[in-house]
């Protein structure tokens, strides 16, 4: 009964915590999709995969949601035509390059201001890596479902693919949506093409925010419970000390703690808090690559990027943000021990 008790206190915990910010990424989707010229956006924004990536990566200052916010964010530039870099360099940055996550490490580490710069060093520079190396998959559809991937613009012109006006008002509908036109699941906005509500009253476009809103949250709130109610099932069945003994040497700490993240979840806006308990245990580059890794990819998380993108594809984030990750901090951990 303890056990179930407890289960039930980090399940409420992760959903109490996460579900504000994936509001608040709904929000920044739904007043994109409306109220910004999106397809303007992107074509403002860098070709170089490089530069797209550390664009995208940047764009947190400007977009500060955590990792259960980035996912809407995210698949709304994708649908848009915004290069796959650059998409995939916000959704691993955004969570820790933000102004608000910079501040809660800054207190966190007062006493290490250093922890603040690598931390953010190093989400950037795994970001543009990673996102430079799924650039050079030029059509990204085959990597995304199939609800998704029917909505994204071609990489080659072609008038029978232009996309139309309509496709502008996605909500989420990935629990929803049928094999037919994508639209928002709300009879006043069905028929309103992009160009009507680009003329339409302020009143109009509100009420077409608040209604994507509505759609995006019921959908990615489901699968928000369901992945949170698996990381707190695994948080009680695999004992927190079994992981702390392993962090003894220098390769098994950073492996702990970057399997702690992945378990634990916890918000990117809280972690460094977390991971400064383990301070007097575990090195600087361990202690950086929890803090490094579990924005990135953790267990709750993963049933949201799984709406967006194929089970392999979320692999490969998982594979490519781990290896480097590894790789990095352990750098960090010996170039500090010196």
């Amino acid at each position: 009964m303890s056990q179930l008790n407890q289960a039930l206190t980090l399940f409420l915990s992760l959903l109490v915590e996460a579900t504000p910010f994936l509001l608040l990424g709904v929000i920044f989707s739904s007043a994109l999709a409306v109220l910004v010229d999106e397809r303007a956006l992107v074509q403002r924004m860098p070709k170089h995969p490089a530069l797209a990536a550390l664009a995208g990566s940047l764009f947190g200052c400007l977009f500060p949601v955590c990792e259960c916010g980035n996912v809407p964010v995210a698949r709304r530039l994708l649908m848009q035509g915004a290069p796959s870099a650059l998409a995939i360099g916000f959704l691993l940055a955004a969570p820790t390059v933000n102004p608000i996550v910079f501040w809660a490490t800054w207190v966190a580490f007062r006493d290490q201001p250093a922890m603040v710069f690598w931390r953010v060093g190093l989400t950037v520079l795994i970001a543009v890596v990673i996102g430079w190396v799924f650039s050079a998959q030029k059509d990204l559809r085959p990597f995304l479902q199939p609800t998704v991937a029917r909505y994204l613009p071609s990489p080659t012109p072609e008038p029978a693919l232009a996309t139309s006006d309509s496709n502008l008002l996605a909500g989420g509908t990935y629990l929803l949506q049928s094999e037919g036109a994508l639209r928002l699941d709300v009879p006043m906005f069905e028929t309103l093409s992009a160009a009507a509500l680009e003329k339409a009253p302020w009143n109009t476009k509100f009420r077409a925010v608040l209604a994507m809103m509505l759609q995006e949250f019921r959908e990615l709130g489901a699968v928000l419970v369901l992945g949170s109610a698996i990381a707190a099932t695994v948080q009680v069945a695999i004992p927190r000390e079994w992981i702390l003994t392993l962090g003894q040497g220098p390769i098994t700490s950073i492996l702990a703690m970057m399997t702690l993240a992945w378990v634990v979840s916890i918000c990117s806006t809280v972690d460094s808090f977390f991971a400064l308990s383990f301070a007097s245990v575990f090195t600087s580059g361990s202690l950086l690559a929890f803090l490094v890794f579990g924005p990135m990819i953790d267990l709750k998380n993963i049933s949201l990027l799984l709406t967006t993108f194929k089970g392999r594809t979320v692999m490969y984030l998982f594979i490519l943000a781990a290896q480097l990750t590894f790789v990095l901090t352990l750098g960090v951990s010996l170039y500090t021990s010196w």
